[in-house]
């Protein structure tokens, strides 16, 4: 479990790197001001969440039970949260109209929420 953790965590952190470089270098050109924000937003909280990610794959005062939960919130919720960000504002340029899927954005929100009230939940009960 912590290498797939541990994976996923480098994966979203390498990913974030390159999104945030093609936002602040050929995006800029071709998105707005708004558009360019909210896709910044995604690839920061990509990252936020990759460091997450690498710390709860490192940590041993989880089980791997306990870990599992809490990854899988997190992953959904970087999917749902960061990719939906990438697709509604980079869509137009292809033609691509992704807004009848941005109801994706909240639900990720709420479900990288869920993993950090998880882990708090975990840290503090019995079993952590």
């Amino acid at each position: 479990m912590n290498k797939t953790i541990l994976a996923t965590g480098a994966l979203f952190g390498f990913l974030a790197v390159i999104l945030g470089a093609l936002g602040a270098h050929s995006l800029k050109a071709v998105l707005s001001n708004d558009s360019l924000e909210s896709f910044g937003t995604g690839v920061a909280y990509q990252m936020y969440h990759a460091l997450f990610l690498l710390f709860l794959g490192s940590t041993n005062y989880l089980k791997d039970r306990e870990k599992r939960p809490v990854y899988l919130l997190i992953l959904s919720g970087v999917l749902c949260f960061s990719f939906s960000i990438y697709g509604l504002t980079t869509g137009p340029l292809a033609g691509l109209d992704f807004s009848s899927v941005a109801w994706v954005t909240p639900l990720g929100g709420a479900l990288l929420i869920s993993g950090w009230l998880l882990m708090l939940y975990r840290v503090f009960s019995p079993m952590g």
